[in-house]
């Protein structure tokens, strides 16, 4: 795992998401060698450097240019731009050119989430993952929700991390945001 410092980041761009968290994340889309990853709401590329470490292909989307541009300089910095095909765009639009791939990262929809994620397992290989980041209670329970209606196997994780901030007296646990992970796989018994 890439530690947070070690990604170039602004304050205009959300992220990088937390290394702890990546690592999560990671563990729960399963990327081999020979997957393509689509990654909806790359932020400041976090997720795509990471992806871009272990698939065979990643894209990357987000409708912020700036977006795309920091995750263009990050993946310059950790060697990894050939691997990933940047896309600054709307994901659903950018979706319905996509023929298929094996795992979708979204982590940011701006307000689209149902749809992305019913397009993305139109397109998304057979046991292919879903996974699917959220801060707010509102996009947990519309991604459970929209998973259920796909007939997608479902995990739920709750994730509350603390970091240490060392002191002269001790060491201060820092509380960050609580997230959920959601992440889901098309297997033969879901729905058409």
């Amino acid at each position: 795992m890439i530690r947070d410092e070690d990604f170039i980041q602004s304050k205009q761009v959300p992220g990088p998401t937390k290394e702890e968290v990546r690592c999560l994340v990671m563990c729960k889309a399963h990327i081999y060698q020979e997957d393509v990853v689509l990654d909806v709401g790359c932020g400041t590329g976090g997720l795509t450097v990471e992806s871009a470490q272990r698939a065979h292909k990643v894209i990357a989307i987000d409708k912020n240019p700036e977006a795309v541009s920091l995750t263009q300089q990050n993946l310059i910095k950790h060697k990894l731009l050939e691997k990933v095909k940047l896309i600054e765009g709307d994901a659903l639009s950018v979706m319905t050119e996509l023929t298929s791939f094996d795992v979708l990262l979204i982590g940011g929809s701006s307000g689209d989430l149902p749809q992305i994620i019913s397009q993305g397992y139109e397109k998304l290989n057979l046991n292919g993952r879903i996974v699917v980041t959220s801060i707010l209670l509102e996009t947990r329970v519309e991604a459970v929700e929209t998973f259920k209606k796909l007939n997608m196997t479902l995990d739920v994780v709750e994730v509350t991390i603390a970091k240490g901030n060392i002191t002269d007296r001790g060491t201060m646990m820092m509380g960050r945001n609580p997230i959920t992970i959601i992440s889901a796989v098309k297997n033969e018994y879901g729905n058409p």
